[in-house]
């Protein structure tokens, strides 16, 4: 016979819940502890959860885990779990409570049953970064670099491979092997500070601390003397302190955004560079260095001393190699790859298990030109996971409204998705295959006759390579991943054309 718990009795009758033995011990928890009955409405919440959501408990019990928290009946845990019957282990969280406090947790939850009934849950609640502080780090492989030479990034971390990016690579690494100057060349976004590292890496100085300065960030009088150096009484609160170009004798230094470095500070530096020697500001003694230098521009080295922005003698001093990055637009056929990427390191930081995005968003970012580049793909998909909730698929409903109202084009129409001209083998009509319509007046929707003319092409080119979704991408100029996308979004079978 079936001998009923008190919990049970108090999910019915929230009230009584104090009356229980374990109430003074969850009340001791380091953990927050929130109990729910299965509408949702909190029951039990104690001290540590307090904490936590810097919430009131006295306002909290008997109100809805929807109202305290600014999630819904789909994406609370707690919810979830009642829905589902099923526990919830060690997942990472992010939430808003109702005051507007965000928090970075690790929720545990487990459906409380009477019998077959699903009568409530129990939440056990982590605080993300307090468990972080308290653990002992211990360094992973991936991470030895960082503590031992200033890195994160070899080639090996490098995604894509798209011709343009794979050219760049390799010249990145033959590069690494001389002494050479490198000038990186690549608009905002596109990875610079990656390329500079795994150049680094890839060197015979790789043992060495890697040295790097964003020269954006620095206010122009304080830049001089970062790189090159002070002493003591050179000017108002000086003091003895040795520059980059000291730190970094043996090894590489690094000079990002060269173009934010003032034009009478960049002859400095030519002077610099051509001698290879080095004074502190307000010293007389020269000090003689030994430094791999990697520098890198956001915009074309010619229009930027068009511009007035970089001395040509300096241009030729530093871009003996000349890396050109591609921008994400240069090489769409890598957004697939680094979408996976991105989401399988998202899922490791949020606790997710997102799987991937639909078909439409593919589509939509195949289409949009990504002014901010990869920076912009990977932090449109960090905002993504912040709402996605338990969902394996990011929707378009997962971005802000602004983003899905984008004309991902511009002002210019829609293009086809294959390139023109077509080979002249998927060119010809196939009678196999339906022919778009022309429109017929002004009303037809711009999105409808992309969406047929993408359909056709992507048959014209199943048929033609009988189903063999490899040679159809080449046809198509895409690659493999983004086709799979497109025929599932249009529900075509490769079988179909075997």
């Amino acid at each position: 016979m079936f001998m009923e718990h008190p919990i049970h009795r108090s999910l019915r009758q929230p009230t009584d819940i104090g009356n229980i033995d374990f109430v003074s011990v969850l009340d001791s928890f380091d953990d927050g502890v929130i109990i729910a009955d299965c509408q949702g409405k909190i029951l039990y919440y104690n001290h540590a959860q307090a904490v936590i959501d810097d919430l009131d408990r006295t306002r909290v019990i008997g109100r809805k885990v929807t109202d305290i928290y600014q999630l819904s009946g789909e994406t609370s845990l707690i919810m979830h779990c009642i829905r589902t019957r099923s526990a919830i282990r060690h997942r990472t969280f992010f939430y808003k409570t109702v005051n507007g406090k965000i928090a970075h947790t690790i929720h545990s939850v487990f459906p409380l049953l009477e019998g077959e009934q699903i009568v409530g849950a129990i939440c056990f609640v982590r605080d993300y970064k307090l468990l972080k502080e308290q653990t002992p780090h211990s360094l992973s492989s991936e991470e030895k670099p960082q503590k031992l030479n200033g890195t994160r990034y070899t080639f090996a971390d490098m995604i894509g491979d798209n011709p343009e990016m794979v050219r760049s690579i390799s010249t990145a690494k033959g590069a690494a092997e001389s002494k050479s100057p490198v000038l990186l060349i690549g608009e905002t976004g596109t990875g610079k500070e990656l390329f500079a590292q795994s150049i680094h890496n890839h060197s015979s100085r790789k043992d060495k601390k890697y040295v790097a300065i964003n020269c954006a960030a620095i206010p122009n009088d304080l830049l001089e003397g970062l790189l090159f150096g002070t002493v003591k009484g050179a000017f108002t609160g000086a003091i003895d302190r040795p520059g980059l170009f000291e730190r970094a004798n043996g090894s590489t230094l690094f000079l990002d955004e060269l173009l934010a470095m003032p034009l009478p500070l960049q002859a400095k530096l030519l002077r610099v560079l051509q001698e290879k020697k080095v004074s502190r500001l307000g010293a007389e003694k020269e000090i003689e260095f030994d430094i791999k230098i990697i520098s890198s521009v956001s915009k074309p080295p010619r229009d930027a001393i068009r511009d007035g922005e970089l001395r040509t003698d300096l241009f030729y001093r530093l871009g003996v190699v000349m890396v050109k990055i591609p921008s994400l637009r240069q090489r769409k056929d890598d957004i697939p790859s680094l979408v996976s990427h991105f989401l399988r390191r998202l899922n490791g930081n949020f606790g997710t298990q997102v799987q991937d995005v639909s078909p439409e968003v593919m589509e939509l970012f195949s289409g949009y030109s990504w002014p901010g580049n990869i920076r912009e793909l990977e932090h449109l998909l960090e905002g993504a996971m912040n709402i996605v909730g338990l969902s394996e698929t990011i929707e378009l409903r997962h971005f802000s409204a602004a983003f899905e109202t984008l004309n991902v084009l511009g002002d210019e129409p829609l293009p086809p998705v294959f390139p023109a001209p077509s080979p002249p083998s998927i060119g010809q009509h196939d009678p196999g295959t339906p022919e778009p319509q022309p429109s017929s007046g002004f009303s037809s929707n711009l999105q409808a006759e992309h969406n047929i003319l993408e359909k056709t092409a992507l048959q014209r080119a199943l048929h033609e390579t009988g189903g063999n979704v490899s040679r159809a991408a080449s046809l198509l100029g895409i690659s493999r991943q983004l086709l799979n996308y497109k025929m599932k979004k249009h529900g075509l079978d490769r079988k179909v054309f075997e």
